[in-house]
C-alpha cells in the first residue's frame, strides 16, 4: 500500500532536496508501532531537516516531521492497540528516525503517548514540541519559585511557536507577562495572546560590558540565546529564573558569574526530547489545564504537506509566527 510522504534526498553534490512522492510501509522503519499520521506540525528543527539537515539527519533519503499524532494501525506492544489515538514528540524522530511528515509512521511503542484526554488530535498538534517545551519551561519556573503577583515575566522569540505558547500560558496563570519581539507587526498579535507589554528586540538585543543590570523580571523563557540571553541574565531579580528553550540568536553566551554569585539567579535548560514518560504525561495535563485552546487556535494556521518544505525555510529566517499545524491528508 502506498501513501504520500515528504521525502528529503541528497545528490551527487551534496544539495538537498525536499518533496512529496509515494512511499510504501515497506519503507518505513523498524519500531513496534505503526501510526496512521493525521496531524504534524512545523519546528525551527524540521526547518533544519527539510534542508542541509544541520548535522541532525543520519542518512538519505530521509522523512522529517519530529511531531505526529494519529491513531495506531498496528501494534507488537500490548499497551497500544489499533485505533488508539497517540501523540509523539521528541526522541530524534524526524532527525535521526523516519517522523511525521507522511501518512504512515513507525516507531518504538516507549516514545508514544496516549492523546491526553480534553484534546483533539489537532489541537495536540497545534501544541507540539513548541507547546510541550513551552509548558516545561513555565513548570520549570515555578519549580524555582514563580508565582503570580512576583512582578513581570520575560518571554523573548515570543512571537515564535514557543514563546506564543509561553506568553499564553502565563498570561492564563495570571502573570504580567512582556513580549520580546523584532517585529513591530507582531505587537497586536502578542497583546491579543495575553502580553502587557511589548518589549522591542533592539533593547535587550546588543550585549552590555557590565555584570549586572537593574533588576526586572520575576522570570524568563529565553528563545534566542547569544547576547540577548546574556542581557536577561543580568536583569534578573534576585533568585529568579531563566529558561532557556533555544538558541535562534546564537549558542555563545558571553556571561560572567556575577548574576549567579551576588543574585542567585538561575539559569534553566529545557530539554524536550529525552523527558521521560512521567513528565511529558505531566507537561500534557498541564497544558489540557492551563492553554486558553482559544487562543491556540488563534495563533495557529492549519497548512498541506506540499505547503511545509518552502515554510521550513521561511523558519530559519525567522518569519513563521505562531503555530502551524500540518493536515497530513491534505
Amino acid at each position: 500500500m502506498g501513501f504520500r510522504a515528504i521525502v528529503v534526498e541528497k545528490d551527487a553534490g551534496g544539495s538537498t532536496h525536499a518533496g512529496v512522492r509515494e512511499i510504501g510501509l515497506d519503507d518505513l522503519p523498524d519500531g513496534e508501532v505503526t501510526v496512521a499520521v493525521e496531524y504534524s506540525t512545523l519546528n525551527y528543527k524540521d526547518g533544519l531537516c527539510l534542508g542541509p539537515g544541520a548535522g541532525l539527519v543520519r542518512k538519505y533519503p530521509h522523512v522529517p516531521g519530529v511531531d505526529f499524532a494519529g491513531r495506531v494501525e498496528a501494534s507488537r506492544d500490548p499497551r497500544y492497540r489499533p485505533g488508539d489515538p497517540v501523540v509523539l514528540t521528541g526522541w530524534r524522530v524526524g532527525e535521526a528516525h523516519w517522523g511525521g511528515y507522511a501518512e504512515r509512521a513507525r516507531v518504538k511503542a516507549d516514545w508514544l503517548v496516549p492523546l491526553p484526554e480534553g484534546l483533539t488530535l489537532a489541537r495536540s498538534m497545534a501544541i507540539g514540541t513548541a507547546g510541550l517545551t513551552a509548558m516545561l519551561a513555565v513548570m520549570a519556573l515555578e519549580d524555582h519559585g514563580l508565582r503570580p503577583g512576583h512582578g513581570p515575566v520575560l518571554v523573548t522569540g515570543a512571537a515564535g511557536g514557543v514563546g506564543s505558547v509561553a506568553v499564553a500560558l502565563l498570561a492564563k496563570l495570571g502573570h504580567e507577562v512582556v513580549a520580546v519581539t523584532g517585529r513591530e507587526e507582531t505587537a497586536g498579535y502578542l497583546a491579543d495572546l495575553g502580553a502587557a507589554r511589548i518589549l522591542p528586540r533592539a533593547e535587550i538585543a546588543e550585549p552590555i560590558a557590565r555584570p549586572l543590570e537593574s533588576e526586572s523580571w520575576a522570570g524568563a523563557i529565553d528563545a534566542v540565546g547569544g547576547a540577548m540571553l546574556s542581557r536577561v541574565v543580568k536583569q534578573l531579580k534576585y533568585r529568579a529564573a531563566v529558561a532557556c528553550v533555544g538558541n535562534a540568536g546564537g549558542v555563545d553566551v558571553p556571561l560572567s558569574v556575577i548574576p549567579l554569585l551576588l543574585r542567585g539567579v538561575s539559569l534553566v535548560g529545557i530539554d524536550s526530547v529525552l523527558q521521560p514518560f512521567a513528565a511529558r504525561e505531566r507537561a500534557w495535563a498541564r497544558l489540557v489545564a492551563d492553554l486558553d485552546m482559544a487562543r491556540l487556535d488563534a495563533m495557529t494556521r492549519r497548512v498541506g504537506l506540499a505547503e511545509v518544505p518552502v515554510l521550513g525555510a521561511e523558519i530559519l529566517k525567522g518569519r513563521v509566527q505562531g503555530r502551524v499545524l500540518v493536515d497530513v491528508a491534505a
